[in-house]
């Protein structure tokens, strides 16, 4: 069940003003770009989230040129990812820039937003802006906004280029190149993050360079009466083994394959020679206990919540839990990246966008779309991005990179971005390549292999007749 939530801020104007919004005088009046026509759909009811009865007093915001809020009352009404404080943080800044803009804002789990977010696209109140949890049925069914207009009118195109490209899709349905259907509120990174303590028990001094040195870390720490790795399984929040079972793949083999499966390029397929292996070492590392017993029970907060309280030595995860571990394990935690599979390889990982769309019957696109620009562009809203988000937060080429304190995690995760971007190893997640293909797919088959009723070979078949059966509904 949706949990409900609103945001009123008293009415302070903090005048933080980056390189798209200054601007003097009268809010300008500008045409919104022209959106494509909305592919009908059929209707879906949704329950209505109550909207606050009293609205803050409007005051004259920044005044902008181009697509804007302008400064008449607007609700933004948006679907957001439970456990990530992010989207919520930002929220909360925007309205204290912009006091005329208020909230009217709807929480689910990832696995959840993948069954229900059709439903709300197609919904006559669609949200103005909305986590996507996958983009392309989505768009080739006419729910999505077309968001050309707005990179037009707002510069994106001359930001670099792989801050897009994974939100674009062309005529055949593959993403990678085309139209655009989405925006980052970030560009996060996963990887492994370590409890210092723990690991120097274990006699680990510096982060293993190959898969060998990482798995003899874990028996290690399994000797130890350590719990090697911390991870979640439950349904609810989906099969955190996923995570492993990349990062596994990208150690063996090219993440060009991946990408194309991901990206559903024609004939791509999960079930490779290298994706076995993989598979394999995952499935011998359940063998051995590396995971907690109960994984398949565990939820995403439970795990991050006991990780924190100093179960498990490692832990496989994204930056955007950087405030968290900072916060339980000040100064306690560390973070690499997947060491390939032989000494000297280069490095891989998910890096993607906290990925936001606009629906093609959002009320309010203009406001979302300044929204999502101003995310990216204003001072005060790149530090949340880094601070609360652990992450990258993109935008323009020249943007400046907010500080942040020496020693902790979010530093060594901003310092392994650089590492894996030279070896051109960025993935998209492999959850998101078909819209239930995580929940359908990888979730259910993980489970049976954490229960013995599953092995490698089998996973990853069952996984890609899966797949292929949602393209063809598609």
């Amino acid at each position: 069940m949706n949990k409900k939530s609103k945001f009123l801020s008293f009415a302070v104007l903090l005048v933080l003003v980056s390189l798209i919004l200054a601007a003097c005088g009268t809010p300008a009046t500008t045409a919104a770009p022209a959106a494509p026509a909305a592919t009908e759909a059929p209707k879906a009811e949704v329950v209505a989230t109550e909207v606050p009865a009293t609205q803050p007093a409007a005051t004259e915001a920044p005044a902008v040129a181009g697509p804007n809020c302008g400064t008449d009352a607007v609700v933004l009404k948006a679907s957001f990812e439970t456990g990530f404080d992010l989207p919520f943080k930002l929220a909360e800044e925007f309205t204290k820039q912009y006091p005329n803009v208020t909230w009217d804002i709807s929480q689910d789990q990832f696995a959840n937003l993948i069954n229900s977010t059709p439903l709300v696209l197609a919904s006559d109140n669609a949200p103005d802006l909305l986590r996507l949890p996958t983009m392309v049925s989505f768009a080739k069914d006419g729910l999505l906004l077309n968001l050309d207009p707005y990179a037009t009118a707002f510069g994106w195109n001359d930001w670099p280029v792989p801050q897009l490209n994974q939100n674009r899709i062309d005529a055949d349905g593959v993403r990678g190149s085309g139209t655009l259907y989405a925006m980052g509120l970030n560009y996060s990174l996963t990887g492994i993050f370590y409890n210092k303590a723990l690991a120097a028990q274990i006699g680990m001094t510096e982060p293993p360079k190959t898969v060998a040195e990482f798995e003899d870390l874990l028996a290690k720490a399994k000797a130890a009466g350590l719990q090697p790795i911390m991870m979640w399984g439950s349904a609810k929040s989906g099969m955190g083994l996923a995570f492993p079972l990349q990062n596994l793949m990208a150690a063996y083999g090219p993440v060009g394959p991946i990408n194309d499966w991901i990206y559903q390029k024609a004939g791509a397929t999960i079930d490779t020679p290298e994706n076995l292996i993989a598979a394999q070492h995952l499935e011998q590392w359940i063998k051995n206990g590396y995971f907690p017993a109960d994984i398949n029970a565990i939820e995403y907060t439970d795990a991050a919540a006991r990780f924190g309280k100093g179960e498990g030595v490692f832990t496989f995860n994204g930056d955007w839990q950087n405030a968290g571990y900072d916060k339980d394990l000040p100064g306690n935690v560390g973070f690499f990246l997947m060491p390939p599979a032989e000494a000297g390889g280069g490095y891989a990982a998910m890096s993607a966008p906290l990925t936001f769309g606009i629906a093609a019957k959002a009320k309010n696109p203009d406001c979302a779309a300044f929204f999502l620009n101003w995310v990216a562009t204003n001072p005060e809203a790149r530090k949340i991005d880094v601070a609360v988000g652990g992450s990258n937060p993109g935008g323009p080429v020249d943007a400046e990179m907010p500080a942040v304190a020496a020693g902790s995690v979010t530093a060594e995760t901003l310092a392994a971005g650089p590492v894996m971007g030279a070896d051109g190893g960025a993935m998209d997640f492999i959850a998101n390549a078909t819209s239930s293909i995580f929940a359908q797919g990888w979730t259910p088959e993980l489970q049976k292999m954490v229960a013995g009723q599953q092995d490698a070979a089998g996973l990853l078949k069952a996984v890609q007749e899966e797949y292929e059966r949602e393209i063809a509904q598609q």
